[in-house]
């Protein structure tokens, strides 16, 4: 009887019970009474019962997550990560790849050495993970990646060109409000060590403002790697080296448009730079509640909700289920009007908010 209680989100009915045990009536009458009483189950709603447990399952799985770093990002997947593999009962081994490719590899090498049921990687070099699925293939450990594809794994992770739509369209709309449609110049910031995927952030992003504004506007690339002081450092020179110009700006992720920023207040051209970010990370939302920022929108990722879809997708693969080759993460643009509404409780101290606003 208690296995028609294995999920515990069902409510059955005494009738219900009695047809899927096959037992006569007066007994699961009588043993529902007992179950109830002893607190294995309690009563859901009128006269329907739900289990207050969880039976495990015959085999407990090892899956080893490799995170790509210890950014917020990073931070909240993996926070993620780890309360779906309680939830479902799931022993999983943390490893730090520390964005180094080296790392990346020793860490596969471990997870395949300790005999992980499956790995889920998340990794930011491209040519790094040629390496890294011919290693679990030959292990035969499946293999999801997370953002970054990889040669024979699941993909998890956001559609890149729609977050470039988005992202374009945030600009188009901005420079559409505040500029009359016309600006000089289109900054991305890149990532080119993570490969094409990734990098649809930006070309999307652009391909939205040459449809729609096709004047003689210039677009310059600055390799990033994604990170916020490398960002400002190259904002920074190529202030310094060209004249003052109405720029859009964006790029892989919500670091490296902060950084170029922070380097547009530096030289005191705040005031000639839109952005828009992309992950909607703490940092940038703290952004985007600030008085007058130049920052217009970021594209949430919601890296939080990560882990839920990925250990489900890890424990459909180990069962033997068919699941599609690349599951995509919702996506949201974000801005100062409803960034409460999808992160209600971010809170800040006070003298958080006073340094930010000096």
């Amino acid at each position: 009887m208690l296995r028609q209680f294995e999920d515990d989100r069902q409510a059955l009915t005494l009738t219900e019970v009695v047809q899927k045990t096959g037992l006569e009536r007066t007994i699961c009458f009588r043993v529902l009474h007992t179950l109830l009483e002893e607190g294995l189950l309690r009563k859901a709603e009128r006269h329907r019962y739900a289990a207050n447990f969880r039976l495990l399952s015959g085999k407990r799985f090892r899956i080893g997550y490799a995170s790509q770093g210890h950014d917020s990002f990073c931070m909240a997947l993996g926070q993620g990560m780890r309360w779906a593999a309680r939830e479902h009962q799931v022993d999983l081994l943390e490893l730090d790849n520390q964005y180094s490719p080296k790392i990346a590899l020793r860490n596969a090498e471990s997870l395949v050495k300790q005999g992980v049921d499956l790995a889920i990687e998340f990794q930011v070099h491209d040519r790094m993970s040629r390496k890294l699925s011919v290693l679990f293939a030959e292990a035969g450990i499946p293999v999801i990646a997370i953002e970054i594809p990889q040669s024979g794994a699941i993909f998890y992770g956001v559609d890149n060109h729609k977050v470039g739509l988005i992202a374009g369209k945030a600009l188009l709309q901005a420079v559409q409000r505040d500029w009359n449609g016309e600006f000089d110049e289109l900054l991305l910031l890149d990532l080119e060590i993570a490969g094409s995927l990734p990098h649809m952030r930006v070309s999307s992003a652009q391909s939205v403002l040459r449809k729609n504004i096709p004047g003689r506007w210039v677009t310059t690339h600055l390799e990033s790697r994604g990170e916020f002081l490398r960002a400002f450092e190259l904002t920074r020179k190529h202030l310094q080296n060209n004249a003052r110009r109405r720029t859009l700006l964006t790029g892989v992720n919500d670091y490296a448009v902060l950084g170029a920023l922070r380097a547009f207040e530096e030289a005191g051209r705040a005031n000639l730079c839109l952005a828009v970010g992309v992950g909607a990370m703490p940092e940038c939302r703290r952004e985007l509640r600030m008085p007058n920022t130049r920052l217009v929108a970021s594209v949430a990722f919601f890296p939080e909700r990560y882990g839920e879809s990925a250990i489900a997708l890890a424990l459909d693969l180990l069962q033997a289920k068919i699941v599609p080759p690349a599951l995509y993460a919702p996506v949201q643009l974000l801005t100062a009007k409803n960034v409460d509404q999808f992160y209600p409780k971010d809170i800040y101290h006070q003298s958080d908010l006073d340094d930010l606003t000096r």
